[in-house]
């Protein structure tokens, strides 16, 4: 009995242990074989190389609409109706309110009757001249009422006319001021609401005074040359450029003396109203051209205690520390002062990555090819 027992033992146990060792050889193949070791990460490089550059600037703006009109009540009355929907598009002449015009509907009949009997007069009192029944005098102060009839009539056409409140230029409307029933006009023409253009739409920015100096400097230096190009591009608030061109359309002559500054507005197409008065926005326009110059992408350069630095790959494709003095900006591009000559592969993407000391594999931006390392 006792061997029999052991045997039952004896056998899962064996079962079990044969099973754990294919758990083991399935793992080791799962990681590579001997060693285990993971690959390097991949890392998207550039290599460094000189071109021309045009240089930009961005600048901080707002936008502001093309044309502001505010409808106002031209007669004194009480609103009869609102003709828009808030938040519309509007046309020139389009009637946005109706005040009560039966007051002037009145006054414009009593205006027309008086004119009527005022000109019967005049025809009457110019028979009676030729037969010398009146006098000359008589027949011009018929004549002279007849008139003033005609003013009186005009007003009051005038009047019932504006008793209708139209738009006075095409664009959207905003919140109507004021509801039905209220009565406005009385002493002042009220603001009823307010009519903005939005295309195209304006930019307003500014520049300071010692930058345009400094820039206009380098160029006469011959350091820098001029941009010619007016096209200005809108950055908006979460970094994505706009997708329609600007142009710049006012630069102020002078450097306003509170802030050291000089005023610039562009000009932007706005088709889909996608851009709304109040915005903040930068604007960013070709200041300058510089030849032969090495620019990197913004993002592959970090900053430290000493100083800018980027990655690059060094000798067996180890990531290294490289300090860099960056410059002016060309687009989203830095243009680097010093630090690097030219053939160096700076790393871009991937930098989480990119540990100092640690081997990498390097690859071309947007590419799966990997690049030769460094000796």
């Amino acid at each position: 009995m006792p061997t029999i027992a052991c045997t039952r033992f004896i056998a899962p146990l064996l079962l079990i242990t044969l099973l754990s060792a294919c758990g083991e050889d399935k793992g080791a193949g799962k990681h590579g074989g001997p060693g285990g070791g993971m690959p390097p990460p991949e890392v998207e490089v550039i290599t460094v190389g000189t071109s021309n550059a045009t240089i930009t600037q961005d600048l901080p703006g707002r936008l502001q609409a093309f044309r502001t009109a505010q409808v106002r009540a031209r007669v004194e009355g009480v609103i009869e109706k609102r003709l828009f929907q808030e938040g519309s598009e509007v046309k020139a002449g389009q009637a946005l309110f109706r005040i009560d015009a039966r007051t002037y509907k009145a006054a414009a009949e009593s205006a027309r009757a008086e004119l009527a009997i005022a000109n019967q007069n005049v025809a009457r009192y110019q028979s009676l001249l030729q037969g010398n029944a009146v006098s000359q005098l008589d027949y011009d102060l018929a004549v002279a009422k007849a008139k003033q009839a005609e003013a009186a009539l005009s007003l009051a056409e005038d009047a019932l006319e504006n008793a209708s409140v139209p738009a006075t230029i095409s664009g959207r409307i905003g919140r109507s001021l004021v509801t039905e029933g209220a009565f406005v006009g009385r002493g002042e023409a009220t603001l009823l609401a307010t009519i903005e253009q939005l295309n195209p739409i304006y930019a307003n920015f500014t520049q300071s005074g010692s930058d345009l100096l400094r820039l206009r400097q380098a160029i006469k230096t011959g350091k820098l040359k001029h941009a010619d190009s007016a096209d200005v591009d809108l950055v908006l608030e979460g970094g994505s450029i706009y997708p329609h061109q600007g142009k710049i359309s006012f630069t102020d002559m002078a450097v306003d003396p509170s802030t050291g500054s000089v005023s610039l507005r562009a000009r932007f197409p706005n088709p889909d109203r996608e851009l709304l008065p109040g915005m903040f926005v930068r604007v960013r326009f070709a200041e300058s051209l510089a030849e032969n110059v090495i620019r990197i992408p913004q993002r592959s350069v970090q900053g430290g205690a000493q100083g800018q630095f980027v990655m690059v790959i060094g000798p067996e494709n180890k990531v290294m520390p490289n300090p860099v003095i960056t410059g002016s900006m060309a687009g989203d591009d830095f243009i680097i002062e010093s630090g690097l000559k030219g053939g160096e592969q700076v790393i871009v993407n991937g930098l989480q990555k990119a540990r100092p000391g640690t081997a990498v594999t390097p690859v071309p931006v947007g590419g799966t090819t990997p690049v030769a390392g460094k000796p």
